[in-house]
């Protein structure tokens, strides 16, 4: 039987042996391996040139020595070269085998942590249900603050809402101040563009910059709302079907906060324009007030019978209305979770969404039955409607103007009134079947957004559509402007944060 190199595969011209694996090699291939690595290539155990033993196998005649200007000359040049591919690519097949075995266990690891970390969760997530069902007011207690426990005493229990403590005259009065210098300003700025405002032009040419799909669970997908931080758009605020509101970074593109609180999905959220105060709202009946710093809730508001459908912070910060399928609107102090005043729609209608005015003694309200509602907050009277969609609606914005609401239910339309003149002055009919989930304008007012199907941008007065966003893989839940719309975010029921702006 012929001798066979381990190295080469070869037949060998001088053979020798390992004593350490016992495998033949040619003598030129394994020294040149030895000095290079001082270990054995079959067993990698330390052996230097010296131990190898020569086998003796009868003479080879050999030709004369060819010249240096021979073709034997460059057949051995050759065979060196050939040599040191052999030599590297057995190193590289024990690299890759070696990969593979660390990659195999790596992947096992992975795969044992997942399996516990989800059993770990959903045991956790039993015990916080049973815990809410059993005993709700020794759970909340857990976690409240003097300002909750202030709500408890003027009233809220667990089944119950609060005691309405009424609009003071110095409530009142603050609002109306709010208001009297928000319309100075507005007047101030007249028509003029603010500094900085992306053209659009430039959005014409926004494209997907990140998308970020691991903010919620994956074991209950879907974001189903969203705000931005006025002061600061690269925080954002997410409300999912995880029972958690998540804080995201999109510059550092890190979570900032988890909220866990609720018992039922997040469906709206709101962050504090100025303040580190996050508001969610739950089919759990109930309005949260949170510390984002410290990830624990300051406030616990129990306004409402039912879910709670809508939430538009007040030009002050400091109250928040809130709608509900219990036919009520609610006005309500934010610092102290206390309820101001709770009244019942005109017609007892569940009312699905709300939003205040940007001077905010007037807001509006959407209804399960087609209708738009503009009230006056100081007399809590409903003053105007504007009929004209089918079905609930689902969205409302008003503009920075002043002057314009868009609004948008379950007909594929979206409509633009005006509220000087208290009518339609534009309808905006999208392809049959687009489902509209949120509308929001710029701080400008410039640009009007819209969510749903995909997220489209119209150019306002002019109502071309700009730029429409098609990379989301199910329903678009919610789109807000970063600053002077120089970015734009939207959140989808595939469960990702997306971010379009220029590259």
């Amino acid at each position: 039987m012929a001798l066979c190199c381990s190295l080469s595969n070869e037949v060998p011209e001088h053979p020798v042996v390992s004593p350490v694996s016992g495998s033949v090699f040619e003598r030129r291939l394994i020294e040149k391996y030895i000095a290079d690595n001082g270990v054995d290539p079959i067993n990698g155990k330390e052996i230097t040139v010296d131990q190898l033993i020569e086998i003796k196998t009868p003479p080879i005649v050999k030709p004369k020595v060819p010249s240096a200007t021979s073709i034997p000359a460059v057949l051995k040049s050759l065979q060196d070269e050939w040599d040191a591919v052999m030599l590297n690519s057995f190193t590289l097949r024990q690299q890759l085998q070696t990969a593979r075995q660390e990659l195999s266990h790596a992947l096992y690891q992975h795969d044992a942590a997942c399996r516990v970390i989800a059993r770990l969760h959903k045991e956790v997530s039993t015990a916080r249900e049973a815990l809410a069902t059993l005993k709700p007011q020794t759970g909340y207690a857990a976690v409240s603050t003097p300002s909750v426990a202030a709500s408890a005493e003027a009233g809220g229990v667990a089944a119950q809402p609060i005691e309405a403590a009424g609009l003071t005259p110095e409530i009142i009065s603050q609002l109306q101040d709010k208001a009297t210098v928000l319309t100075q300003e507005r007047k101030r700025r007249g028509k003029t563009m603010p500094e900085g405002l992306a053209t659009a032009e430039a959005l014409k040419g926004y494209k997907t910059l990140a998308s970020h799909p691991a903010l919620h669970s994956a074991s209950m997908p879907g974001i189903l709302t969203m705000d931005v931080h006025a002061a600061d758009t690269s925080h954002i605020l997410t409300g999912g079907n995880d029972r958690c509101a998540t804080v995201f970074n999109k510059d550092t593109e890190q979570v900032v906060a988890v909220l866990k609180g609720h018992t039922k999905k997040v469906t709206k959220v709101l962050y504090h324009p100025e303040e580190e105060v996050a508001i969610t709202a739950s089919p759990d009946a109930t309005i949260r007030v949170w510390n984002i710093t410290g990830s624990s809730q300051s406030a616990i508001i129990r306004a409402h019978d039912g879910p709670v459908t809508g939430l538009s912070l007040h030009a002050t910060g400091e109250y928040v209305l809130s709608t509900s399928l219990d036919q009520h609107w609610a006005f309500s102090d934010i610092r102290v979770g206390r309820l101001l005043t709770k009244v019942a729609d005109t017609d007892g209608n569940p009312l699905t969404t709300a939003q205040f005015h940007p001077d905010g003694l007037i807001f509006g309200t959407g209804t399960q039955d087609s209708q738009i509602k503009i009230w006056d907050l100081k007399e809590q009277s409903n003053v105007a409607n504007f009929p004209g969609h089918s079905g609930p609606i689902a969205a409302l914005s008003f503009s920075e103007n002043g002057y314009y609401l868009a609004t948008a239910a379950e007909d594929s339309c979206v409509k633009l009134w005006d509220l000087r003149k208290l009518k339609n002055f534009k309808t905006i009919q999208l392809d049959e079947g687009y489902e509209v989930k949120d509308l929001c304008f710029d701080q400008s007012g410039t640009y009007l957004a819209v969510a749903g199907t995909d997220v489209r941008v119209y150019l306002c007065k002019q109502w071309e559509t700009l730029k429409t966003f098609n990379d989301h893989t199910a329903l678009a839940m919610g789109v807000r402007f970063g600053n002077h719309a120089q970015s734009i975010a939207s959140v989808s029921m595939d469960r990702t944060l997306k971010i379009y702006g220029i590259e």
